[in-house]
């Protein structure tokens, strides 16, 4: 019998078209003999939909339609099994439309990334693929990420994080902080996005104060940083728990402008492409479509160098710097850890983790000679073994303090 793996993509988030590639991406390369896959589109309302139609990446293109097809769900655990059920019940049909075995989140940015997915299915008792309430919470805060790593001896650059509302009330003492601690030009971000939204580099004042806020659009929390003059960036991905991990190849961006844009990873120059640097085939599952492939990845056309055009010994350390943010994070399943590396001193930092990459970085796993369906069933064999060592955990009591005599002050 195939597990039944439920996944869940979409999410109120501005990553949430991101999200949706990178389910067609990994779905395409599970293994459809041991496992029957469940699609949980979430909608940017909030609202949950199942059907086989949300395989379909064409299907997209008109979503109303796409909806009409689909039916609206809850997720919910029954006491014996977790099941996807129609909501509002109906009056005629089926109310429980399947059953959920183990979960994998492919979701980004916050809403979903940020550990309200892993919230939520902790709540479910339900083994999921990926990291925790906390490491999702840290990694996609990026200043407490790097409080965390600093602290841990990992490299980071010098930043100055601040809450909006902290801005808003005395923004002059924290222009005047960055200003102390920082040296143009600075680079300024959300605190808690991926993808890079919302990020400007900055040349003096007057910029750092419209780039602060077109950050505060996107979050309540906003990071500048220290920019690395002579820069190459990296990217590597991990896969594992906090006991034993393995990094992959590591890749290069190719840079569009002076910061690497949502357009740079997402759309590149491929102008026949309907999906960017993805590439899911027209028509995804429904149509007998296969995985792309791996080749073609590693020119420039697709928005990067891989492997990267870095010295074995960089490669090595950035790898091993990959694995130990991992475990000091706290992460599990796939993450993907980008690195700045600036030439001009030779320093490497680390520059954020993303807990649930793009497209689960299958590219970085299969350029290392790692086929990216073995790599899923490695990590879904993880959720599975981290569940059931917390089963063995102690979180509640047998005991009704509520049901002794005298009650609860009186006892």
């Amino acid at each position: 019998m195939r597990i039944k793996l439920g996944v869940f993509f979409g999410g109120k988030s501005v990553e949430h078209e991101i999200s949706i590639i990178s389910m067609i991406e990994a779905t395409l390369r599970i293994n459809e003999e041991k496992y029957e896959i469940i699609p949980i589109y979430i909608a940017k309302d909030g609202v949950m939909y199942t059907g086989e139609d949300l395989l379909d990446l064409e299907m997209y293109r008109d979503m109303d339609v796409l909806l009409k097809r689909c039916y609206k769900i809850a997720v919910v655990n029954d006491g014996k099994k977790v099941n996807v059920v129609r909501c509002p019940a109906p009056f005629i049909g089926k109310r429980v439309l399947n059953t959920i075995d183990v979960a994998f989140p492919i979701v980004h940015g916050t809403n979903c990334e940020d550990g309200t997915i892993a919230a939520f299915l902790n709540l479910l008792d339900i083994p999921y693929v990926g990291p925790d309430i906390l490491a999702s919470s840290i990694g996609m805060d990026k200043i407490v990420m790097k409080k965390v790593l600093k602290e841990s001896g990992i490299p980071v650059v010098d930043y100055v994080g601040f809450y909006s509302m902290e801005y808003v009330k005395d923004e002059e003492k924290i222009l005047s902080e960055i200003e102390e601690k920082l040296k143009y030009p600075l680079i300024v971000k959300p605190g808690n996005l991926g993808s890079s939204v919302g990020i400007r580099k900055v040349k003096n004042k007057t910029e750092l104060e419209e780039a602060i806020s077109f950050a505060m659009e996107f979050a309540d929390r906003v990071i500048v940083e220290n920019c690395v003059s002579k820069l190459k960036e990296i990217n590597c991905a991990v896969i594992g728990n906090i006991t034993e991990s393995e990094a992959t190849e590591c890749e290069e961006p190719i840079l569009g402008g002076d910061i690497l844009s949502y357009t740079d990873k997402y759309v590149g120059d491929r102008k026949g492409s309907k999906t960017g640097k993805f590439g899911a085939r027209k028509g995804g599952r429904k149509f007998g479509a296969k995985a792309p492939s791996a080749g073609g990845v590693n020119n420039s056309a697709e928005g990067k160098k891989l492997p990267a055009d870095i010295p074995n010994e960089t490669r090595d350390e950035i790898q091993k710097l990959a694995k130990e943010t991992f475990k000091v994070l706290g992460c599990s399943g796939i993450s993907r850890i980008d690195f700045l590396i600036d030439e001009e001193i030779n320093k490497i930092y680390v520059n954020e983790i993303n807990t649930i990459p793009g497209a689960l970085s299958w590219y970085l796993f299969e350029a290392s000679g790692k086929p990216f369906e073995d790599k899923l069933e490695e990590a879904i064999n993880i959720a599975i073994k981290r569940y059931n060592d917390r089963e063995k955990l102690t979180f509640s009591y047998d005991q009704n303090i509520l049901a002794l005599t005298g009650g609860v002050k009186g006892n």
